[in-house]
């Protein structure tokens, strides 16, 4: 069984998000072991100050790789990254199942992913050339997994 590890920045505060993201949780129990690490946001005392929001994403960077668990496929969500359908993503999920049976994802805030992680990623995946939130990205990654999952078992869900 795959284990996926999601490293994230950031909390979910509002009730709706941490319901949509424990209900795909939940779904995603029966095909994975998962784990979500969500990572304290760090303060940019000015962000208007590029350089403050390097060193800012640069210690989350660090906190994300140094709790990837070893040998783990690593994803990076990003605007520049790949985009796939589902039965393409779905087929890649399966293929890291298949070799290291380990796959970490990560999700910036609202800046970004440091250079370091998004240099570390086997893979940057795009979710859609569209820009959300980082609370409605994670929503998205999890029912995208979920979604993966079962089109790997041949469920009914993806149509």
């Amino acid at each position: 069984m795959l284990q996926v590890t999601l490293l994230c920045v950031g909390t979910l505060k509002e009730k709706f998000w941490q319901d949509a993201c424990a209900e795909y949780e939940k779904r995603l129990g029966a095909y994975c072991r998962f784990e979500c690490i969500a990572l304290k946001e760090e303060r940019i005392t000015d962000e208007n100050n590029p350089q403050k929001i390097q060193q800012a994403l640069f210690v989350e960077g660090s906190k994300m790789l140094s709790q990837t668990p070893e040998g783990a496929y690593r994803v990076a969500l990003c605007v520049e990254g790949k985009s796939f359908d589902s039965v393409s993503l779905a087929k890649v999920i399966g293929a890291v199942e298949s070799k290291s049976g380990k796959i970490a994802l990560y999700i910036g805030s609202s800046h970004g992913l440091s250079p370091e992680v998004k240099e570390a990623a086997n893979l940057k995946l795009s979710l859609s050339a569209l820009t959300f939130p980082h609370q409605l990205t994670r929503v998205l990654l999890l029912e995208s997994l979920y979604r993966s999952f079962t089109i790997l078992k041949g469920k009914s869900y993806h149509k």
